[in-house]
């Protein structure tokens, strides 16, 4: 790896913002390609973030930082990458399903997801079905993401996923669940795709559900 990437990927990793910034504009006035910039520095500093989280070493305060510098970098290099490059994962709609107004566990989510690579479409809070289902129409995205941090509001996951069987919609997209009360099990009852316990988690998660364009989900009721 050129020295330049190597210095990204560290300020990625420790959340320097300006940093990171100075650094894509220098990698870039040395004629390094923004492909090199953004796989093999920031997204692949991301992925190592991720992987600092789920072995618990890093916490939710230094994932923050580090995929706000990568934003930083991004809006740096975002103007040197074609489209596709631009989001060469994938594109999520990720939201806080019907009653339920928490976000934080969702914007965590959502960060990390945009620093991994994805295009993320944020549909917000309190989100009703038919909302899901027209992300899906509207955005034509790789993968729907539903969080609920209560009980009671995680049940109003199901009927977002019957809408998409009944519209005929289910098999386009893959469905992702997480939040505080959830478990494999649950997901699997429901019939989503996949079930992601924390935000590094679900980076990974969803880069395996871009790997099953053809799956089926997980179970259906």
């Amino acid at each position: 790896m050129e020295p330049i990437l190597r210095q990204i990927y560290i300020e990625v990793l420790h959340g320097h913002q300006k940093e990171v910034v100075t650094g894509v504009k220098s990698a870039l006035s040395l004629g390094i390609s923004s492909h090199s910039i953004l796989n093999d520095a920031m997204i692949s500093a991301m992925q190592e973030v991720g992987r600092l989280f789920v072995a618990g070493e890093y916490y939710v305060p230094e994932m923050l930082v580090a995929a706000r510098a990568m934003q930083s970098g991004m809006t740096a290099l975002k103007p040197y990458l074609s489209e596709p490059e631009a989001h060469p994962s994938g594109k999520v709609a990720i939201g806080t399903v019907s009653g339920d107004y928490h976000d934080i566990g969702k914007n965590l989510v959502k960060l990390m997801l945009e620093g991994s690579g994805f295009e993320v479409i944020d549909l917000g809070v309190n989100v009703k079905p038919q909302a899901f289902l027209s992300a899906v129409t509207t955005y034509r995205v790789d993968i729907l993401a539903m969080s609920a941090l209560i009980t009671t509001t995680m049940q109003n996951m199901r009927p977002v996923i019957e809408l998409l069987e009944k519209s005929g919609l289910r098999r386009q997209v893959k469905v992702l669940v997480g939040g505080a009360p959830l478990t494999e099990d649950f997901a699997r009852r429901i019939g989503a795709d996949a079930y992601a316990g924390d935000a590094g988690r679900a980076v990974i998660v969803a880069k395996e559900l871009l790997s099953m364009q053809h799956s089926a989900p997980a179970v259906e009721l």
